[in-house]
């Protein structure tokens, strides 16, 4: 990766030079990869089994309910108890439903299996993510935050490039989606063995009972904070609305008329184009002014969203996923800077499994609206009414959260 100059006294890799941190960055971007690859490879062969868009909307929804109803509980056991034994657990259900996938495929198992154990990898992710993403600042000071939620978002997109074309290209090579699946499940054990290394480092130490405060204390801290939440819930329903990717299968076969390898690629570019800005982000001072930048990446994004839905040539589609990847980047980078920056370390859990809601909800619950819409009126009329409904959620922000509009800093004013 190509690397600008960067300003005098700025460090591009200050997050990495803290070992414990940069072992988990890689462990993060072995199990996104796969993730990836699998979910290309499971949206692949519902829709080659069956035509339905419907069935991939399913897919998303599936994933998402679990993860809504645990977040509670994983907020509140990401703060209280051992956020490594935790990321362990829940990567071991994921490798098993990995397994599970493999032998379902195999046995060309009913649709309905394959959603069991999609269901159970969003149980799993449901609690792997808030303790996984509280254990990550605990690694790093303070001065490195912005750095390393630059860094945090170029392995989430990096795992989005390779992953997908990755599976794409296996699935064309191998001749199906079964092999995928069981290379998947053998390379899940080297994420787990890498976790299994790595220290426990508890900075709260004081044990809160469970109850009603204490599981809706995320919710009442982003309430003392409205710029978080409005940070959080722009991006929540920008996703929403505007995200194409649950129907790349219906395009690649339906309206580009491609196979596999070119699904993958498709899959890949919203990533490259993240890639790319991340790989800006990380060498510039942090953005400024935050708040009109926020607005304007999702503005962006819902007018490239917009163009890909009318496209009709694979380059030209190509170009506008890889655009949005990169708009979409800089809210990623904003959001995730303010919520760090803003939420105590006892508290970062709880705020970490809301913000996973948000993010399952504008993916997961955005995929199931999509297929929705694509059955009812067409992909195509249902990528572009989202694009249509992203810009307008932009605008609907800028107008009622003036605090959002007139961000300048991330970092938190001080009394």
């Amino acid at each position: 990766m190509g690397l600008l100059k960067l300003p005098a006294g700025q460090d591009a890799f200050l997050a990495l030079r803290y070992p414990n941190y940069r072992n988990l960055a890689i462990a993060r971007l072995l199990l996104l990869t796969l993730f990836q690859m699998q979910t290309v490879t499971v949206g692949w062969e519902l829709y080659e089994r069956t035509r339905d868009p419907l069935i991939l909307g399913g897919v998303g929804l599936v994933q998402i309910l679990p993860i809504m109803t645990v977040t509670f509980f994983a907020g509140h056991f990401a703060d209280q108890a051992h956020r490594k034994s935790i990321i362990l657990a829940c990567g071991g259900l994921m490798t098993l439903c990995s397994l599970g996938l493999t032998f379902i495929s195999i046995g060309q198992g009913s649709i309905g299996l394959i959603y069991v154990c999609l269901f159970l990898i969003g149980l799993a992710r449901g609690f792997h993510k808030p303790a996984t993403d509280a254990l990550l600042w605990q690694y790093i000071p303070t001065s490195a935050y912005t750095n390393a939620a630059t860094w945090n978002s170029l392995v989430f997109q990096s795992a989005s490039v390779t992953g997908p074309a990755l599976g794409g290209l296996l699935i064309a090579a191998l001749g199906g989606a079964t092999p995928v699946y069981g290379i998947v499940t053998v390379t899940s054990l080297i994420y787990l063995a890498l976790i299994a290394q790595l220290p426990d480092r508890r900075v709260q130490t004081v044990k809160e009972p469970m109850s009603l405060r204490s599981l809706s204390a995320g919710f009442a801290f982003l309430r003392q904070h409205p710029i978080v939440l409005a940070a959080m819930s722009l991006d929540l329903f920008a996703v929403l609305l505007g995200g194409a990717v649950t129907l790349l299968p219906v395009y690649a076969r339906d309206v580009l008329h491609v196979g596999a390898a070119e699904l993958g690629w498709m899959r890949a570019a919203p990533a490259m184009g993240a890639l790319l800005m991340g790989s800006l982000l990380v060498n510039l001072p942090p953005i400024r002014p935050a708040g009109k930048a926020l607005l304007a990446a999702v503005a962006g994004f819902g007018i490239v969203t917009i163009i890909f839905g009318y496209s009709r040539s694979l380059w030209l589609s190509l170009l506008m996923l890889f655009l949005s990847g990169a708009l979409d980047n800089i809210s990623v980078v904003i959001r995730h800077t303010l919520a760090q920056l803003w939420t105590p370390d006892h508290l970062r859990g709880r705020v970490s499994a809301i913000n996973s809601v948000f993010i399952s909800m504008s993916n997961e619950l955005g995929g199931f609206e999509s297929g929705v819409v694509a059955a009812m009126f067409g992909a195509v009329a249902s990528v572009v009414s989202g694009g249509i409904g992203t810009i307008l959620v932009a605008a609907i922000v800028a107008l009622v959260c003036p605090p959002i509009r007139n961000l300048k800093e991330l970092h938190q004013p001080r009394d």
